[in-house]
Protein backbone atom coordinates (compact mmCIF):
# COMPACT_ATOMS: atom_id res chain seq x y z
CA UNK A 1 0.00 0.00 0.00
CA UNK A 2 1.01 3.49 -0.68
CA UNK A 3 0.81 6.75 1.65
CA UNK A 4 1.90 10.04 0.47
CA UNK A 5 2.24 12.43 3.17
CA UNK A 6 2.76 16.11 3.17
CA UNK A 7 5.81 17.00 5.27
CA UNK A 8 3.79 18.92 7.92
CA UNK A 9 1.92 15.84 8.88
CA UNK A 10 4.64 13.52 8.05
CA UNK A 11 5.92 13.28 11.74
CA UNK A 12 3.31 13.65 13.26
CA UNK A 13 1.63 10.29 11.16
CA UNK A 14 4.58 8.42 11.82
CA UNK A 15 5.30 9.00 15.81
CA UNK A 16 1.80 8.28 16.82
CA UNK A 17 -0.56 7.25 13.88
CA UNK A 18 1.50 4.81 12.04
CA UNK A 19 2.41 2.54 15.28
CA UNK A 20 -1.33 2.68 16.74
CA UNK A 21 -2.60 1.45 13.11
CA UNK A 22 0.17 -1.23 13.48
CA UNK A 23 0.18 -3.09 16.57
CA UNK A 24 -3.38 -1.55 18.29
CA UNK A 25 -6.38 -3.89 18.37
CA UNK A 26 -8.89 -2.05 17.41
CA UNK A 27 -12.16 -1.78 19.37
CA UNK A 28 -15.67 -1.86 18.38
CA UNK A 29 -15.94 1.82 18.72
CA UNK A 30 -13.01 2.70 16.43
CA UNK A 31 -13.74 -0.14 14.01
CA UNK A 32 -10.83 -0.62 10.91
CA UNK A 33 -12.86 -0.56 7.93
CA UNK A 34 -10.74 -0.52 5.43
CA UNK A 35 -8.75 -3.49 3.11
CA UNK A 36 -6.47 -5.41 4.71
CA UNK A 37 -2.77 -4.89 4.25
CA UNK A 38 -0.64 -7.09 1.77
CA UNK A 39 2.61 -6.46 3.76
CA UNK A 40 3.03 -4.04 6.91
CA UNK A 41 3.96 -0.62 6.48
CA UNK A 42 7.04 0.80 7.23
CA UNK A 43 9.17 3.94 7.60
CA UNK A 44 10.98 5.14 5.23
CA UNK A 45 14.23 7.54 5.73
CA UNK A 46 12.16 10.62 4.79
CA UNK A 47 9.32 9.32 6.81
CA UNK A 48 7.05 8.57 4.11
CA UNK A 49 5.50 5.24 4.51
CA UNK A 50 5.76 1.91 1.90
CA UNK A 51 5.33 -1.55 1.65
CA UNK A 52 8.64 -2.36 0.78
CA UNK A 53 8.96 -1.69 -2.58
CA UNK A 54 11.87 0.32 -4.01
CA UNK A 55 9.66 1.57 -6.93
CA UNK A 56 7.13 2.70 -3.93
CA UNK A 57 9.51 4.00 -2.33
CA UNK A 58 10.42 6.31 -4.99
CA UNK A 59 7.04 7.16 -6.08
CA UNK A 60 6.68 8.27 -2.14
CA UNK A 61 9.92 10.48 -1.95
CA UNK A 62 8.27 12.12 -5.54
CA UNK A 63 4.86 12.68 -4.05
CA UNK A 64 5.74 13.81 -0.37
CA UNK A 65 5.80 17.61 -0.35
CA UNK A 66 3.31 17.48 -3.05
CA UNK A 67 0.16 15.98 -1.78
CA UNK A 68 -2.07 18.15 -0.07
CA UNK A 69 -4.77 17.89 2.60
CA UNK A 70 -7.60 16.38 0.21
CA UNK A 71 -4.84 13.42 -0.49
CA UNK A 72 -4.27 12.92 2.88
CA UNK A 73 -7.66 13.35 3.78
CA UNK A 74 -8.33 10.40 1.82
CA UNK A 75 -6.26 8.08 3.13
CA UNK A 76 -7.82 8.92 6.30
CA UNK A 77 -10.86 8.35 4.94
CA UNK A 78 -9.88 4.59 3.44
CA UNK A 79 -8.62 3.50 6.73
CA UNK A 80 -12.21 4.30 8.22
CA UNK A 81 -15.68 4.80 7.30
CA UNK A 82 -16.54 6.95 10.77
CA UNK A 83 -16.01 10.56 10.12
CA UNK A 84 -15.53 11.03 14.11
CA UNK A 85 -12.25 9.17 13.55
CA UNK A 86 -11.38 11.23 11.53
CA UNK A 87 -11.69 14.31 13.47
CA UNK A 88 -10.19 12.71 16.34
CA UNK A 89 -6.51 12.14 14.26
CA UNK A 90 -7.27 15.70 12.80
CA UNK A 91 -7.56 17.16 16.82
CA UNK A 92 -4.13 15.45 17.89
CA UNK A 93 -2.28 17.92 15.65
CA UNK A 94 -3.31 20.98 16.72
CA UNK A 95 -2.26 22.73 19.78
CA UNK A 96 -3.64 22.66 23.06
CA UNK A 97 -4.49 25.11 26.04
CA UNK A 98 -2.48 25.75 29.17
CA UNK A 99 -3.25 22.57 31.75
CA UNK A 100 -4.66 24.57 34.92
CA UNK A 101 -7.62 25.09 37.14
CA UNK A 102 -10.20 22.34 37.90
CA UNK A 103 -9.87 18.99 36.01
CA UNK A 104 -12.49 16.07 37.12
CA UNK A 105 -11.49 12.66 37.48
CA UNK A 106 -14.05 11.21 35.59
CA UNK A 107 -16.04 8.14 37.16
CA UNK A 108 -16.78 5.35 34.55
CA UNK A 109 -21.12 4.52 34.41
CA UNK A 110 -21.49 0.94 34.34
CA UNK A 111 -24.46 -0.49 33.36
CA UNK A 112 -26.16 -2.58 36.33
CA UNK A 113 -24.57 -5.76 35.47
CA UNK A 114 -21.15 -4.00 36.17
CA UNK A 115 -20.36 -3.49 32.12
CA UNK A 116 -19.03 0.43 31.05
CA UNK A 117 -21.85 2.40 30.35
CA UNK A 118 -20.55 4.44 26.62
CA UNK A 119 -24.00 5.57 25.68
CA UNK A 120 -24.19 8.32 28.94
CA UNK A 121 -20.16 10.34 28.00
CA UNK A 122 -22.06 12.70 25.96
CA UNK A 123 -24.50 13.66 28.72
CA UNK A 124 -21.61 13.54 31.38
CA UNK A 125 -19.50 15.78 29.06
CA UNK A 126 -22.09 18.28 28.58
CA UNK A 127 -23.22 18.82 32.39
CA UNK A 128 -19.25 19.36 33.49
CA UNK A 129 -19.00 21.90 31.11
CA UNK A 130 -22.43 23.67 31.25
CA UNK A 131 -23.21 22.73 35.34
CA UNK A 132 -19.74 22.61 36.52
CA UNK A 133 -17.93 24.72 34.26
CA UNK A 134 -15.09 22.29 34.16
CA UNK A 135 -13.33 21.88 30.76
CA UNK A 136 -10.72 19.03 31.76
CA UNK A 137 -10.70 15.29 32.41
CA UNK A 138 -8.91 12.81 34.03
CA UNK A 139 -9.91 9.61 32.46
CA UNK A 140 -9.44 5.86 34.00
CA UNK A 141 -7.44 6.90 37.13
CA UNK A 142 -8.34 5.88 40.68
CA UNK A 143 -12.24 7.04 40.45
CA UNK A 144 -12.21 6.06 37.27
CA UNK A 145 -11.59 2.27 38.23
CA UNK A 146 -8.90 2.20 35.92
CA UNK A 147 -7.12 -0.62 37.27
CA UNK A 148 -10.17 -2.37 37.81
CA UNK A 149 -10.76 -2.21 33.60
CA UNK A 150 -9.64 -4.37 30.74
CA UNK A 151 -7.27 -2.68 28.55
CA UNK A 152 -10.00 -2.99 26.26
CA UNK A 153 -12.06 -1.36 28.38
CA UNK A 154 -9.90 1.72 29.18
CA UNK A 155 -9.46 2.00 25.45
CA UNK A 156 -13.06 2.37 24.53
CA UNK A 157 -13.86 4.72 27.53
CA UNK A 158 -10.78 6.74 26.36
CA UNK A 159 -11.87 7.06 22.55
CA UNK A 160 -15.31 7.76 23.65
CA UNK A 161 -14.46 10.67 26.00
CA UNK A 162 -12.29 12.26 23.16
CA UNK A 163 -14.71 11.58 20.84
CA UNK A 164 -17.80 13.51 22.90
CA UNK A 165 -14.96 15.98 24.56
CA UNK A 166 -14.21 17.27 20.92
CA UNK A 167 -14.85 21.24 20.59
CA UNK A 168 -16.13 21.25 24.36
CA UNK A 169 -13.35 20.21 26.23
CA UNK A 170 -10.12 22.18 26.78
CA UNK A 171 -8.06 19.01 28.02
CA UNK A 172 -8.22 15.03 28.15
CA UNK A 173 -5.81 13.27 29.93
CA UNK A 174 -6.20 9.63 29.87
CA UNK A 175 -4.17 7.48 32.78
CA UNK A 176 -2.66 4.87 31.28
CA UNK A 177 -0.77 3.38 34.25
CA UNK A 178 -0.86 -0.73 34.41
CA UNK A 179 0.86 -3.16 36.64
CA UNK A 180 2.12 -4.70 33.20
CA UNK A 181 4.83 -2.55 31.27
CA UNK A 182 3.74 -3.98 28.13
CA UNK A 183 0.35 -2.93 28.56
CA UNK A 184 0.82 0.62 29.89
CA UNK A 185 2.96 1.14 27.22
CA UNK A 186 0.17 -0.17 24.70
CA UNK A 187 -2.12 2.21 26.24
CA UNK A 188 0.17 4.95 25.60
CA UNK A 189 0.37 4.57 21.96
CA UNK A 190 -3.68 4.14 21.77
CA UNK A 191 -4.12 7.61 24.07
CA UNK A 192 -1.72 9.40 21.58
CA UNK A 193 -3.07 7.75 18.38
CA UNK A 194 -6.61 8.82 19.39
CA UNK A 195 -5.67 12.63 20.10
CA UNK A 196 -5.33 12.02 23.77
CA UNK A 197 -4.05 16.19 25.39
CA UNK A 198 -1.55 14.00 27.81
CA UNK A 199 -1.12 10.76 29.75
CA UNK A 200 -0.39 9.78 33.08
CA UNK A 201 1.47 7.28 34.31
CA UNK A 202 0.98 6.35 38.55
CA UNK A 203 3.69 3.80 40.07
CA UNK A 204 3.70 0.15 39.68
CA UNK A 205 2.80 -0.90 43.13
CA UNK A 206 3.05 -4.86 43.02
CA UNK A 207 5.93 -5.30 42.42
CA UNK A 208 7.57 -1.69 43.40
CA UNK A 209 10.59 0.18 41.96
CA UNK A 210 12.90 0.28 44.57
CA UNK A 211 14.26 3.70 44.08
CA UNK A 212 14.11 7.12 42.05
CA UNK A 213 16.24 5.51 39.16
CA UNK A 214 14.05 2.21 39.15
CA UNK A 215 10.59 4.25 38.79
CA UNK A 216 11.89 6.83 36.62
CA UNK A 217 13.18 3.86 34.16
CA UNK A 218 9.49 2.32 34.22
CA UNK A 219 7.76 6.11 33.92
CA UNK A 220 10.43 6.42 30.52
CA UNK A 221 9.61 3.64 28.80
CA UNK A 222 6.14 4.43 28.67
CA UNK A 223 6.88 8.08 27.95
CA UNK A 224 8.87 7.11 25.04
CA UNK A 225 5.75 5.42 23.25
CA UNK A 226 3.93 8.60 23.23
CA UNK A 227 6.43 10.88 21.98
CA UNK A 228 4.64 13.32 21.04
CA UNK A 229 2.37 13.92 24.00
CA UNK A 230 2.89 15.36 26.91
CA UNK A 231 3.39 13.22 30.13
CA UNK A 232 2.64 13.43 33.64
CA UNK A 233 3.34 11.31 36.90
CA UNK A 234 0.64 10.33 39.42
CA UNK A 235 1.48 10.44 42.42
CA UNK A 236 -0.71 9.09 44.84
CA UNK A 237 1.37 7.18 47.66
CA UNK A 238 -1.83 5.96 49.72
CA UNK A 239 -2.42 3.31 47.39
CA UNK A 240 0.85 2.56 45.71
CA UNK A 241 3.11 2.67 48.40
CA UNK A 242 5.86 4.51 46.47
CA UNK A 243 5.78 7.40 48.72
CA UNK A 244 7.50 10.10 50.67
CA UNK A 245 10.62 9.18 52.60
CA UNK A 246 10.01 8.12 56.34
CA UNK A 247 12.08 11.13 58.22
CA UNK A 248 12.74 8.31 60.75
CA UNK A 249 14.28 5.62 58.72
CA UNK A 250 17.81 5.29 58.26
CA UNK A 251 19.04 7.26 55.19
CA UNK A 252 21.34 4.73 53.44
CA UNK A 253 17.75 2.98 53.10
CA UNK A 254 15.23 3.06 49.97
CA UNK A 255 12.72 0.62 51.25
CA UNK A 256 10.72 0.46 54.47
CA UNK A 257 8.22 -1.84 56.32
CA UNK A 258 5.46 -0.11 57.62
CA UNK A 259 2.65 -2.29 59.02
CA UNK A 260 3.39 -5.20 57.47
CA UNK A 261 3.56 -3.62 53.91
CA UNK A 262 6.78 -2.89 51.63
CA UNK A 263 7.37 1.10 51.01
CA UNK A 264 9.59 2.82 48.18
CA UNK A 265 10.66 6.27 49.77
CA UNK A 266 10.89 8.20 46.31
CA UNK A 267 9.47 11.12 47.17
CA UNK A 268 8.38 13.69 43.92
CA UNK A 269 10.90 16.82 44.88
CA UNK A 270 13.70 13.70 44.26
CA UNK A 271 12.28 12.38 41.18
CA UNK A 272 11.51 15.82 39.49
CA UNK A 273 15.91 16.16 39.52
CA UNK A 274 16.85 16.27 36.33
CA UNK A 275 13.92 14.33 34.90
CA UNK A 276 13.71 16.18 31.26
CA UNK A 277 16.54 14.29 30.25
CA UNK A 278 15.18 11.12 30.71
CA UNK A 279 11.34 12.02 29.87
CA UNK A 280 11.55 14.98 27.38
CA UNK A 281 7.24 15.16 27.42
CA UNK A 282 7.58 15.45 31.34
CA UNK A 283 5.24 18.31 31.65
CA UNK A 284 4.05 18.16 35.20
CA UNK A 285 2.76 16.08 38.79
CA UNK A 286 -0.68 14.80 39.54
CA UNK A 287 -0.05 15.25 43.46
CA UNK A 288 -1.88 12.92 45.77
CA UNK A 289 -0.67 13.41 48.87
CA UNK A 290 -1.20 15.26 52.04
CA UNK A 291 2.39 15.97 51.99
CA UNK A 292 2.26 19.56 51.62
CA UNK A 293 6.15 20.32 52.25
CA UNK A 294 7.13 17.85 49.18
CA UNK A 295 4.81 19.83 46.99
CA UNK A 296 6.38 23.12 48.06
CA UNK A 297 9.75 21.92 47.27
CA UNK A 298 8.49 20.76 43.97
CA UNK A 299 7.14 23.84 43.10
CA UNK A 300 10.00 26.02 44.74
CA UNK A 301 12.76 24.31 42.83
CA UNK A 302 11.23 23.82 39.69
CA UNK A 303 9.13 26.72 38.74
CA UNK A 304 11.80 27.71 36.02
CA UNK A 305 10.51 24.79 34.20
CA UNK A 306 7.10 25.67 34.26
CA UNK A 307 5.88 22.17 35.43
CA UNK A 308 2.32 21.91 36.37
CA UNK A 309 1.43 20.60 39.66
CA UNK A 310 -2.27 19.46 39.98
CA UNK A 311 -3.22 18.86 43.69
CA UNK A 312 -5.58 15.84 44.42
CA UNK A 313 -6.45 16.19 48.22
CA UNK A 314 -9.96 17.65 47.83
CA UNK A 315 -10.53 18.90 50.87
CA UNK A 316 -6.69 20.37 50.75
CA UNK A 317 -6.87 22.34 47.66
CA UNK A 318 -6.64 25.94 49.22
CA UNK A 319 -3.41 25.07 51.28
CA UNK A 320 -2.11 23.92 47.68
CA UNK A 321 -3.29 26.78 46.06
CA UNK A 322 -1.24 28.62 48.45
CA UNK A 323 2.34 27.76 47.91
CA UNK A 324 1.73 27.92 44.07
CA UNK A 325 0.17 24.90 42.68
CA UNK A 326 -1.49 25.34 39.57
CA UNK A 327 -5.02 23.66 39.76
CA UNK A 328 -6.26 20.13 40.89
CA UNK A 329 -7.33 16.70 39.75
CA UNK A 330 -10.17 15.43 42.01
CA UNK A 331 -13.26 13.55 42.36
CA UNK A 332 -15.64 16.04 43.86
CA UNK A 333 -15.23 18.59 40.89
CA UNK A 334 -18.01 16.26 38.94
CA UNK A 335 -20.38 17.70 41.24
CA UNK A 336 -18.71 20.74 43.43
CA UNK A 337 -16.91 21.91 40.50
CA UNK A 338 -18.58 25.09 39.81
CA UNK A 339 -18.27 26.21 43.82
CA UNK A 340 -14.38 25.08 44.22
CA UNK A 341 -14.08 26.97 40.57
CA UNK A 342 -15.57 29.99 42.89
CA UNK A 343 -13.19 29.38 45.62
CA UNK A 344 -10.18 29.53 42.48
CA UNK A 345 -11.87 32.43 41.53
CA UNK A 346 -12.00 34.45 44.67
CA UNK A 347 -8.05 32.66 45.62
CA UNK A 348 -6.78 34.79 42.66
CA UNK A 349 -8.50 37.78 43.36
CA UNK A 350 -6.61 37.70 46.74
CA UNK A 351 -9.81 37.55 48.54
CA UNK A 352 -8.79 34.44 51.13
CA UNK A 353 -11.57 35.10 53.47
CA UNK A 354 -13.97 33.77 50.65
CA UNK A 355 -11.82 31.22 49.33
CA UNK A 356 -11.74 30.14 52.68
CA UNK A 357 -15.70 29.95 53.03
CA UNK A 358 -15.68 27.62 49.76
CA UNK A 359 -12.65 25.30 51.39
CA UNK A 360 -14.52 25.02 55.08
CA UNK A 361 -17.36 24.02 53.41
CA UNK A 362 -16.52 21.04 50.63
CA UNK A 363 -14.78 20.35 53.86
CA UNK A 364 -17.47 20.13 56.08
CA UNK A 365 -19.36 17.91 53.54
CA UNK A 366 -16.18 15.27 52.50
CA UNK A 367 -15.58 15.17 56.45
CA UNK A 368 -19.33 14.17 56.95
CA UNK A 369 -18.88 11.71 54.11
CA UNK A 370 -15.83 10.03 55.11
CA UNK A 371 -17.26 9.30 58.59
CA UNK A 372 -19.71 7.37 56.92
CA UNK A 373 -17.61 5.67 54.80
CA UNK A 374 -16.69 7.14 51.40
CA UNK A 375 -14.70 5.52 48.21
CA UNK A 376 -15.30 5.21 44.78
CA UNK A 377 -19.05 3.63 45.07
CA UNK A 378 -20.14 6.23 47.46
CA UNK A 379 -18.43 8.96 44.61
CA UNK A 380 -20.78 7.07 42.15
CA UNK A 381 -23.76 7.25 43.69
CA UNK A 382 -23.44 11.19 44.99
CA UNK A 383 -22.73 11.72 41.36
CA UNK A 384 -26.09 10.36 40.14
CA UNK A 385 -27.82 11.85 42.61
CA UNK A 386 -26.32 15.33 42.22
CA UNK A 387 -26.58 14.77 38.19
CA UNK A 388 -29.40 12.93 37.39
CA UNK A 389 -26.96 10.70 34.91
CA UNK A 390 -26.76 6.62 35.96
CA UNK A 391 -23.18 6.03 37.11
CA UNK A 392 -23.97 2.40 38.15
CA UNK A 393 -22.27 0.34 40.40
CA UNK A 394 -18.57 -0.06 40.84
CA UNK A 395 -17.11 -3.08 39.84
CA UNK A 396 -16.50 -5.55 42.47
CA UNK A 397 -14.47 -5.74 44.86
CA UNK A 398 -16.05 -2.42 45.58
CA UNK A 399 -19.60 -2.83 46.57
CA UNK A 400 -22.61 -0.14 46.00
CA UNK A 401 -23.46 2.33 48.44
CA UNK A 402 -26.02 1.71 50.67
CA UNK A 403 -29.46 3.87 50.57
CA UNK A 404 -28.47 5.11 53.90
CA UNK A 405 -25.63 6.60 52.89
CA UNK A 406 -27.38 8.10 49.73
CA UNK A 407 -29.91 9.47 51.90
CA UNK A 408 -28.09 11.50 54.22
CA UNK A 409 -24.85 12.47 51.66
CA UNK A 410 -28.14 13.95 49.93
CA UNK A 411 -29.18 15.62 52.37
CA UNK A 412 -25.71 17.11 54.10
CA UNK A 413 -25.38 18.40 50.35
CA UNK A 414 -28.70 20.35 50.22
CA UNK A 415 -28.28 21.67 53.79
CA UNK A 416 -25.11 23.72 52.89
CA UNK A 417 -25.27 27.19 52.49
CA UNK A 418 -22.83 28.49 49.83
CA UNK A 419 -21.54 31.54 49.50
CA UNK A 420 -23.44 34.23 47.45
CA UNK A 421 -20.89 36.18 46.19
Amino acid sequence: MLLSLSPSMSATFCQNILPFLQSVQWSSTFPLKSRQLSHPLKITEDCGCSNGSSEESEQIKEANGKAGSREEMSFLRQMSDDAVFLSVLQSSMAPGKKLQGLVAATITPMTPDGQINLSVIHQYVDYLVSKQNVKNIFVNGTTGEGLALSVQERKQLAEEWVRQGKDKLDHVIIHVGALSLPESQELARHAAAIGASGIAVIAPFFFKPTNKDELITFLREVASEAPAVPFYYYHIPPLTGVKRGNREVSQDRDMFLHGGLLFCTVRVEELLDGIKEQIPTFQGVKFSDTDLLDLAQCINKNGGEEFVFLYGVDEQLLSALAIGANGAVGSTYNYLGQKNNMMLQAFAQHDLALARKYQFLTGEFLNFVMKLGFGVAQTKAIMTSVSGIPMGPPRFPLVKASEEFITKAKAKLDSIVWPTS
